[in-house]
């Protein structure tokens, strides 16, 4: 297998532990509660942008995305790294009394907690919104589920592939008269998480006015059709019910995959009407954006099948290396469709930093990732570390630090079964 790597991988006795962090969020804390995607991605980006997010898991149930991933190396997989990185964890056994004594003394020094457990479980705990105030009035509580904490479907289990079904997203995906297709990621997972840092960081600014922290509410299904354009407004004026349209958005034309002489595909996005004389130009049939049946967007919008094959028609006959030269000389707006392999090498993504090394303790080496999204120019994010090695790893360097126990104390709580 060839692996890019633009960067030579540090020792693993300097990189072994966590920076420190820097970054916007330097100086915030991060409670990460739950498991999987939907939380710990939302608390990844905190962690991305500087906070000290600490990952709780149950000693005897560690988060099963430690073992997720389809490449498999030494017996790690590799998904951990994407949603643990910039992490520390500890282990806690939050239905024991001391364990749960012991959160909430680390809530006393939080500023925000992350769950994604189902609508409840905190209660049940006895570590609801009402308790964690008590210890803190500033804290803030961020949680994601699939159908949000209120409601007749508060109480229903919610995974990623059925959110973007339920709200109407998977309705709009592939081809007509066809079973709708899932995209090869659990889409409704991350778009929940980033609403849940959203809505972290309005709740962190209004509590700079009020000094009073807040529920921050996310449901998967609500991120998922949070998305979709106008599809609401569209269905309640016109009767519209959208759907799936292939390669291209129905109306919206030139913008589509197209073919090249050389076998590959390229995409060409020139719906706008300055953007089509620009394509024309470069086709050389400058012509085409004066004809009645193309002149403007509305009229592209009704004879897509027409422009669509002109254009492939032009597009087959040139390499897509060239294609993409003409159209970008052009001011026309182009690109390939790239699997990962091209993307770890793509000359924009590598400049911006968006293809970096994640140092993982695992296997002793740099493991690619993505890169800080967004970039914050004054105060930049970073990949500090790839995550957690172990669950548990930073448990006696948190208790020391932020709750003074000694190395007796933790071993007693590691013998009593609360760590």
């Amino acid at each position: 297998m060839t692996r890019a790597n633009p960067t030579s991988s540090p020792s693993s006795s300097a990189a072994s532990e966590p920076a420190a962090p820097t970054g916007a969020l330097d100086g915030i804390r991060v409670l990460e509660l739950g498991s999987l995607i939907a939380g710990p991605f939302g608390a990844r980006l905190l962690g991305d942008l500087g906070a000290d997010v600490i990952k709780i898991e149950s000693p005897n149930s560690p988060d099963p995305l430690r073992g997720w991933g389809q490449a498999e190396r030494d017996g790690h997989r590799f998904l951990w790294t994407v949603y643990a990185r910039n992490k520390r964890a500890i282990t806690l056994n939050l239905r024991s009394d001391r364990g749960r004594e012991i959160f909430l003394e680390l809530v006393e020094q939080a500023d925000l907690i992350v769950e994604n457990f189902r609508p409840g479980t905190l209660e049940k705990l006895d570590i609801g919104y009402d308790v964690l105030r008590e210890r803190n009035r500033g804290i803030i509580l961020v949680r994601v589920s699939g159908y949000g904490q209120t409601g007749p479907d508060a109480g229903r289990a919610g995974y990623a592939s059925v959110a973007e079904a339920e709200s109407g997203l998977r309705h709009l995906n592939g081809y007509p008269d066809q079973p709708p297709p899932r995209i090869a990621l659990s889409l409704g997972d991350t778009l929940a998480g980033m609403f849940a840092v959203h809505g972290a960081l309005a709740a962190l600014y209004r509590r700079t006015v009020t000094g009073e922290g807040q529920i921050v509410d996310v449901a998967l299904n609500e991120a998922c059709l949070a998305i979709q354009e106008s599809t609401i407004p569209d269905y309640d004026q016109g009767g519209v019910i959208r759907g799936p349209s292939g390669t291209r958005l129905a109306g919206i034309a030139p913008s589509n995959i197209y073919p090249t002489g050389d076998g590959s595909m390229v995409v060409i996005g020139a719906n706008q009407d300055t953007v089509f004389r620009r394509l024309c130009a470069a086709m050389g049939q400058p012509e085409l954006a004066t004809d009645p049946r193309f002149v403007d967007h509305a009229a592209r919008g009704i004879n897509q099948d027409e422009i669509d094959d002109i254009i492939a028609r032009w597009t087959s006959q040139q390499s897509r290396g060239q294609l993409i030269e003409l159209l970008t000389e052009a001011g026309v707006v182009v690109g390939p469709i790239n699997t990962v392999a091209d993307v770890v090498t793509d000359p924009q993504l590598l400049a911006r930093d968006m293809i970096t090394p994640h140092f993982d303790e695992r296997i002793g080496e740099n493991v690619l990732g993505p890169g800080i999204v967004p970039k914050l120019v004054g105060t930049p994010g970073r990949v500090r570390n790839a995550g957690p090695s172990v669950p548990g790893r930073h448990n006696t360097e948190v208790l020391s630090e932020l709750l003074h126990l000694d190395d007796t104390a933790i071993a007693v709580l590691k013998a009593d079964g609360v760590l």
